[in-house]
């Protein structure tokens, strides 16, 4: 009895720590996707469809506070409001697809090898690779909840927010700076 108390007792620890690196784990196969430019693994640590509408409503709603009540208030710029949102929302579910971050790794890592930013410094190396993640400071909101903020260029925080669904963690959303 005593064993069957104290193999239950590891199961439950095991799975509570599973699940308490499950952010770590999703962070580490998120860089090694990056590193080896994998959009298939990228996938199974990214939640795309989630990722897009949050990205697609910050974008938006960033649109609109820019664009002031006047311009909202006025037919031509409610019009031309609305034709920036479907731009917004066209180039974001076309960019935030494993096809369109790979497309954008391709992207970087030609200009990378362009400037010579390559791993010896021979432009027929491979480029750095992309570690945006290298330098977070991580934080768990709650149970199913988990933040990784980096500093972006001006020194406004980005946040990567990593959503459990189960004994999985997913990035879902990334907070722009405002």
């Amino acid at each position: 009895m005593k064993k069957w108390l104290a193999l239950a007792l590891l199961i439950v620890v095991a799975l509570f720590g599973y699940v308490a690196a499950g952010p770590y784990i999703a962070i580490h196969g998120i860089r090694q996707a990056l590193i080896e430019q994998d959009t298939a693994r990228l996938e199974r640590y990214v939640d795309f469809p989630a990722l897009r509408v949050n990205l697609r409503a910050q974008l938006q709603d960033r649109l609109a506070r820019e664009a002031g009540s006047e311009v909202q208030s006025s037919l031509l710029g409610a019009f031309g409001l609305s034709v920036a949102n479907q731009l917004v929302a066209s180039g974001v579910d076309a960019a935030v697809t494993p096809l369109g971050i790979g497309a954008l790794l391709q992207g970087r890592a030609m200009w990378k090898k362009a400037i010579g930013d390559t791993i010896n410094g021979d432009t027929y190396a491979a480029a750095v690779p992309a570690d945006p993640l290298k330098d977070a400071e991580h934080h768990y909101q709650s149970t199913s909840r988990f933040t990784a903020s980096i500093r972006g260029d001006d020194g406004q925080p980005i946040v990567a927010v990593f959503s459990r669904d189960g004994l999985r963690w997913k990035l879902t959303n990334i907070e722009l700076p405002r």
